[in-house]
Order: structure tokens, then C-alpha cells, then sequence
């Protein structure tokens, strides 16, 4: 069964800080894939998620290097950004079944770009803006899939 958690964000602060409770909760193993418009605050979120996992070195987007590696923190975090992806075979190239199947976590922002290699089970969140809540307003929701 689908469960679907719904949460909202006021400001950066919070949106870092649900970040930083999902990086806590996380598990070796796990993937999580992260959806939303340019900026709506996932590299805030995936900021917040890599200070749960105990992280303390800068966290960027790799836009241009589709994965970025993190090994100081309690687990190893694969953060990847697919946005400029041309096809699965370029993920192939750079081995994501180790990092989806490995020891640590993998952060997939634009994974509906890839969803055919995506594994079984995932989080899927998703950041939205709605204006009329106000411009710093976000909804997060986090679905489990598989």
C-alpha cells in the first residue's frame, strides 16, 4: 500500500529543516528521489537532508557531474542531478546501480527523468510552490513507492 506523507514549509528554515529530519531517518540502502520546479528548494532540502546524515562539508548541485559523493557522515550520500541527462545508458556509464544498491543513500533530483531504472522501492518528494499561500510557501510531499 501507498503511503503519502504531506508536509508544508513557510520559509528556507523549514523547508532545510524537514530536510535535515528525513536525513536523519534515513537508512543505508535507501533511495530518494526529489521532483520540483527550478527554484522550489530542493537544494535547500537536500541541504538539510545531508546535516541529518551528519554531513558537514558544502553541498552544491551536480549539474554538471550527475553525481556528487559524500563519505564523511554516518553513511555514504549520492546526491545526483539527471536534469542534463541525454539517456539511461550515461547513468549506466558511471556504474548507478552501485550507488542505488550500495551502503548508502542516493538523493536523485530530476529522477522522473530515469524512473525506468529506478528501483522497486523509493521515496518520491516532491516541492511545490503555491503563490497564493505566499511566495515562500512550499508543500513537500513524500510518497512511498514499491
Amino acid at each position: 500500500m501507498e503511503q503519502i506523507k504531506v508536509m508544508e514549509s513557510f520559509s528556507a528554515e523549514d523547508t532545510l529543516e524537514l530536510g535535515i529530519q528525513m536525513g536523519r531517518a534515513a537508512r543505508p540502502g535507501e533511495v530518494y528521489t526529489l521532483i520540483g520546479d527550478l527554484g522550489v528548494g530542493k537544494t535547500v532540502f537536500t541541504q538539510g537532508v545531508a546535516i541529518g546524515l551528519d554531513i558537514e562539508e558544502p553541498i552544491s548541485s551536480p549539474t554538471f557531474t550527475i553525481v556528487q559523493i559524500y563519505e564523511e557522515g554516518r553513511m555514504p550520500f549520492y546526491h545526483f542531478d539527471v536534469y542534463r541527462i541525454g539517456d539511461v545508458e550515461e547513468m549506466e556509464e558511471i556504474g548507478y546501480e552501485d550507488y542505488f544498491y550500495g551502503e548508502g543513500l542516493s538523493m536523485i533530483e530530476w529522477a522522473n527523468l530515469i524512473e525506468e531504472i529506478l528501483p522497486s522501492k523509493y521515496k518520491e518528494i516532491t516541492i511545490e510552490k503555491d503563490l497564493e499561500k505566499g511566495f515562500e510557501y512550499r508543500k513537500i510531499t513524500i510518497k512511498e513507492v514499491g
